[in-house]
């Protein structure tokens, strides 16, 4: 089942990637930049999409990027091609469910706008803290279902338009979701009411 779900979620991004990054505007330049301004190391980037992130990054870093949507990672790697960052970049297609990454392989793991889409996500939570050190950091930037009654109750019955059309889900728990993946959230700064949020996430659980 997660590989079909996979299947039909990778080919509705394929389809939507030459119009991705004007659909992502909803996550602020400036939210990007102050969620990666201090990373530093091995960075791992889940779901990097287009590659949206790659010109807030500072210099000196390892960055891998991956993705299991071919068309959205060949946004990413003409902006790898066409500009010169100040750090190495390798970009893989993978699936965020099941990394090739050994245990404990990187300093920083980020993800922005991913866990909306990831079929099992409590799943991909659970291996972005196998792959993180045990000292390192997973920085998010994401949107989930309103902690106001009313507007979650709508965000559920809203929910099926934009699965059917791009696979994302408005209304994710997500939240509660790294709990039950035995993550520990240390940081949680509301920018969109509580429904965009950017999470310091610690790969242990107290």
């Amino acid at each position: 089942m997660t590989k079909n779900t996979s299947e039909k979620i990778r080919h509705r991004y394929n389809r939507i990637s030459p119009v991705y990054e004007s659909m992502d505007k909803m996550m602020k330049d400036k939210w990007r930049r102050e969620l990666l301004e201090s990373v530093h190391g091995q960075v791992l980037e889940v779901g990097i999409g287009t590659g949206v992130n790659l010109a807030f990054y500072p210099e000196g870093i390892h960055l891998t990027g991956i993705d299991f949507s071919p068309g959205m990672l060949n946004k990413a790697r003409k902006k790898v091609e066409a500009l010169q960052f100040p750090y190495q970049v390798d970009l893989i297609e993978m699936d965020i469910q099941e990394m090739d990454f050994p245990d404990n392989s990187f300093d920083y793991v980020i993800a922005t706008c991913v866990f909306c889409s990831v079929p099992h996500p409590i799943k991909g939570l659970r291996e972005l803290g196998r792959v993180c050190k045990s000292d390192g950091k997973i920085m998010m930037l994401e949107h989930m279902r309103s902690g106001n009654k009313v507007a979650g109750k709508l965000m559920d019955i809203v929910n099926p338009l934009p699965v059917t059309l791009w696979g994302a889900n408005i209304n994710r728990k997500t939240l509660e979701n790294i709990n039950e993946a035995g993550l520990t959230v240390e940081q949680s700064d509301d920018l969109v009411y509580t429904i965009v949020k950017k999470l310091k996430v610690t790969p242990w659980k107290e």
